[in-house]
C-alpha cells in the first residue's frame, strides 16, 4: 500500500522500526479481541512485525513529526467491494483524536482508491471506546449478536462469551456525509 498522510499521521505499511511500538500496547491489550495477539517480549514483537509487513491488510499508523508507531488498522477484503476494519492504539496516545484522523484516513482510502462500496467493523458491547469510534465516522449500528465469541475463559476453563455489536457505512451514506 501506497503510504497516506494525514495532519498528523502517516499509515503505512509495517516496519522492522515498529516493533517497539507494537510491543508498547500488545505486550497487555487493552481490548479482549487482542487476547489471543499478547507479545511476550521485543523478539516476538519483532516476528510480529516481519508478518505484518508482507500483509496487504495491516497498517501502521505513525506520527508524521517523529515516525513513531503509535497504532494500527486494519483493512480485510471481503468479495469485491467489502472491507471489514478494526483498530488497535497505544492508550499513551488515546484523548487526542489520532485513532478518528487514522480512521478517516483509512475510509477516504478504501472509498475513493480502492473502490470500496461497504466498510464494517465489530466492536464488544463493553469496548465505549470503539463504539464512540465508530459513531464519529459515521458508522450506523447493524446488529448486536449476543454471546458471539469468546476470547478468554472464567476460573473453571470455560468460555467466557461476549457480545459483539457490528458497525458499518456504505459509499454513498460516507459520500453523503463528507459532502461529496
Amino acid at each position: 500500500m501506497e503510504p497516506i498522510e494525514t495532519d498528523r499521521l502517516i499509515l503505512r505499511r509495517f516496519e522492522t522500526r515498529d516493533a517497539p511500538g507494537l510491543f508498547a500496547y500488545l505486550k497487555e491489550p487493552a481490548v479482549s479481541c487482542f487476547f489471543s495477539m499478547r507479545l511476550a517480549d521485543l523478539a516476538a514483537a519483532e516476528e510480529e512485525v516481519k508478518r505484518r509487513a508482507e500483509s496487504d491488510s495491516d497498517v501502521a499508523v505513525c506520527l508524521r513529526d517523529t515516525g513513531e508507531m503509535i497504532g494500527d488498522l486494519f483493512a480485510v477484503l471481503e468479495g469485491d467491494d467489502t472491507y471489514a476494519l478494526g483498530w488497535n492504539f497505544n492508550k499513551a496516545f488515546s484523548g487526542a483524536g489520532f485513532a478518528t484522523e487514522a480512521a478517516r484516513g483509512l475510509f477516504a482510502h478504501l472509498f475513493t482508491t480502492k473502490g470500496a462500496r461497504r466498510l464494517y467493523a465489530y466492536v464488544e458491547d463493553t469496548n465505549y471506546p470503539s463504539q464512540h469510534l465508530c459513531e464519529r465516522l459515521g458508522m450506523r449500528r447493524e446488529g448486536l449478536f449476543i454471546e458471539y465469541v469468546s476470547f478468554m475463559k472464567d476460573e473453571a476453563g470455560n468460555p467466557v462469551f461476549e457480545n459483539t455489536m457490528q458497525y458499518a457505512i456504505l459509499r454513498k451514506e460516507w459520500e453523503r456525509k463528507a459532502g461529496l
